[in-house]
């Protein structure tokens, strides 16, 4: 039952959408039936998406409701009676502790790990990073948007010297004159982004996309560029070429706010449209006339997203849309710049605030002496009880096989869903002595837990969330935790307690807890130090960075004002990119491409939305889209099941057979589990900087499966065509 904690004057209780990472906001109205419980519909007064809710976004309230969720702290039976069993909070923790105290006196300090989520709170992903390093006094803290925005990061941050998904407000797109979506599928991963876009192409703005399919996205575009996975920085290098050689780029900004442009001339020289155009199937002539069409439009902006930044190549692909908008001014600007569309609802704060196993609060390097200095002194601690830096999300894994990490706490993430080689995730769990997972589901990976204890929903927390744009906002408590559940933050608490901790952890509410986050983030690239509650309930959201105290800051919209970077000297860097192949490329053995995505009725390992009857029901499996000539050539048609298999596993889903995709490429969704998780085929190659992995690019080999039940999967209405 839900039980409301206050609504406001008009009866509506207003939260925000627990999915992507436009954090559209909603309001729960009673219904007329008073069986029925709440309704949900878009808010009208905020800034973000006015009006508006994708079908996720009207079905938010399902998830939170559904029968299978955990209402209280399940420990594991013993193996001669399988299952769960119901315990209290003060023997959950105590367990818990006792058996964390007992490997870190074994094993050391290391030996216990945190895995967070991306849709975690500011002050949640902030406590993690803080509970890790100062309850824990481990260094092996990491979280599932190491696997979202990481590649974009690396390079945002090498080229600009900061990193936000995108350095301007949403209100800019509608006034760009050329827009280029490279490997993002707006429409379905972020819906009620499309009417920015679609105002801008009403007003006149040129729109190409550039991915291996035609997506629903596509559909707005007047140049649809179909490459193959991994061809990103090849076909960029082609358009800058052009931009160089015909002299179209700006050369006074590039003068003046720019370094590096002689090396990136020298690394495009052996890349002409002609050759460019033979290696990837796109016309000469489209590749001149997107390269003229965007170095000469007034206000030129670049989207890129996980299509391109998902692999061992991702920083690069992304440093060369970067230099695409330096080397023609297009940035610091309305209607102009570079933006990569972060992922999952709090994937930006999560990162800024201490879940990457490199950075502190403030979006401050660890190993910056200064940094650990201030985030220490917030702390209360010496800054050499810090610990160093640990190893990315999908590394911890591998520490937990070679038998350095013994125990992990898992919040908010599936990882044997969403991790790429997921049976080597599988066995790394399995080999815990102690696995304690936080969620509102018996996930995939819960299944592997010791502990499973019950987390708080969107509705059951109050907290700042900070969306794709940088704008952080306040979400505030709308219903009283379901059964036994405890907030996620004083779970952490009651825990750094139990762990004789407690005195760094003591806090009143969770406002107290968010103006910690702002005095540890003062000064750093991410500084929130001028941010309250109190100010964002009055302005709806204030972007990042917002320094105090003080004058009240008004917050950052627009970054890169005037060509100014932070970076030393001021200037944006240029580089150098020589494309390279993927981890792993087709052959006789392997011959085709997998790539993965999204779909519009689902998000992310599937957990919330698989429970969800009206998304599920549109999408119950996942599929395999398949080019025609790909789907003749294997015997193959629509509604067959077909078997694609890598190096690392196999799996058996339905045929769809389109047009609308690259003839050597194949695409199947990553939101389920078990024997349809598609990440038991994807490729664990980790990029050297942003250790992301290859999860768009696995060689594979597809066969028909001869069953007659393929027969039921078949619609009588279609002959294979699309």
């Amino acid at each position: 039952m839900l039980i409301p904690t206050a609504a406001r004057p008009d009866q509506r209780l207003r939260s925000h959408c627990p999915f992507c990472s436009m954090q559209c906001s909603l309001d729960l109205h009673l219904a007329h039936d008073p069986t029925a419980g709440y309704e949900v519909k878009p808010s009208q007064d905020f800034p973000v998406a006015t009006g508006r809710l994708c079908q996720k976004g009207f079905n938010a309230l399902a998830h939170t409701v559904h029968p299978e969720r955990v209402l209280q702290p399940l420990r594991k039976s013993k193996a001669s009676s399988p299952g769960w069993s119901p315990a209290a909070w003060p023997e959950a923790l105590d367990d818990i502790a006792a058996r964390i105290r007992r490997i870190q006196e074994q094993y050391g300090p290391d030996s216990v790990a945190v895995f967070g989520g991306g849709s975690l709170t500011n002050e949640v992903c902030y406590l993690l990073g803080k509970f890790t390093r100062v309850a824990l006094r481990s260094r092996y803290v990491d979280y599932n948007g190491r696997y979202c925005m990481s590649s974009a990061a690396a390079a945002q941050q090498l080229a600009f010297g900061i990193d936000r998904g995108l350095p301007f407000p949403l209100e800019d797109i509608p006034q760009t004159d050329y827009l280029i979506l490279a490997g993002t599928n707006i429409a379905e991963c972020q819906p009620t982004l499309m009417p920015y876009l679609l105002a801008a192409k009403k007003k006149g703005a040129v729109i190409v996309t550039i991915d291996p399919r035609r997506t629903m996205t596509s559909k707005i575009a007047q140049h649809q560029l179909m490459i193959e996975p991994g061809q990103d920085s090849l076909l960029v290098s082609g358009l800058l070429h052009v931009i160089l050689e015909e002299k179209l780029y700006d050369a006074e900004f590039v003068a003046a706010h720019t370094e590096g442009v002689e090396a990136v001339q020298e690394a495009v020289q052996d890349f002409p449209p002609e050759r460019v155009a033979a290696l990837t199937g796109i016309p000469e002539d489209t590749i001149r006339e997107v390269a003229r069409g965007f170095a000469g439009a007034k206000r030129g902006m670049v989207l890129t997203a996980r299509g391109l930044e998902q692999q061992v190549n991702g920083v690069e692909h992304t440093l060369q849309y970067i230099n695409l908008c330096l080397l023609c001014g297009h940035i610091g600007q309305p209607g102009s710049g570079f933006g990569s569309v972060t992922g999952q609802a709090n994937g930006q704060g999560g990162r800024e605030h201490g879940l990457k196993a490199d950075q502190l609060p403030g979006y401050r390097s660890i190993e910056d002496p200064d940094a650990r200095a201030h985030v220490a002194q917030v702390w209360g601690i010496d800054p050499h009880e810090l610990p160093g830096k640990g190893v990315s999300a999908y590394e911890l894994f591998g520490k937990i096989l070679d038998g350095d990490i013994k125990a992990m706490m898992i919040l908010g993430s599936n990882p044997v869903v969403s991790s790429p080689n997921n049976a080597r995730v599988a066995e790394a769990l399995a080999k815990l002595d102690l696995l304690v997972v936080v969620d509102l589901f018996e996930t995939e990976t819960a299944a592997y837990a010791d502990w499973l204890l019950p987390g708080t929903s969107f509705l059951e927390v109050e907290g700042t969330m900070t969306n794709l744009e940088g704008r952080v906002f306040y979400r505030p408590r709308v219903f009283e935790p379901a059964g036994a559940a405890m907030p996620d933050a004083w779970l952490l608490c009651a825990l750094a307690e139990q762990l004789g901790r407690g005195r760094y952890f003591s806090y009143s509410s969770m406002s107290e807890v968010f103006d910690e986050l702002c005095r540890a983030s003062a000064g750093g690239k991410a500084d929130y130090s001028g941010i309250s509650y109190s100010r964002l309930q009055e302005a709806q959201g204030l972007f990042w960075p917002c320094p105090g105290p003080g004058q009240a800051h008004p917050g950052t919209p627009r970054l890169f004002a005037g060509g100014v970077f932070p970076r030393a000297g001021g200037r944006a860097r240029l580089h150098a990119v020589t494309p390279q192949p993927p981890a792993e490329t087709a052959d006789t053995e392997y011959p085709y491409l997998l790539t993965t995505g999204r779909l519009g009725g689902h998000y992310l390992s599937g957990a919330q939305t698989r429970r969800t009857d009206a998304l599920a029901k549109k999408a119950p499996e996942p599929v395999a889209e398949l080019h025609p000539a790909l789907a003749e050539q294997l015997r193959l048609r629509e509604g067959d099941r077909v078997r694609l298999t890598s190096r690392r596993g196999s799996l058996e889903v339905a045929a769809k057979v389109t047009k609308d995709i690259h003839p050597r490429t194949m695409f199947v969704p990553f939101h389920w589990g078990g024997d349809l998780a598609v990440n038991r085929l994807t490729n664990d190659a980790l990029h050297p900087i942003s250790r992301m992995p290859e999860f768009k690019i696995s060689a594979v080999r597809a066969e028909r499966v001869e069953l007659e039940i393929a027969d039921s999967y078949r619609d009588p209405g279609t002959d294979g065509a699309s």
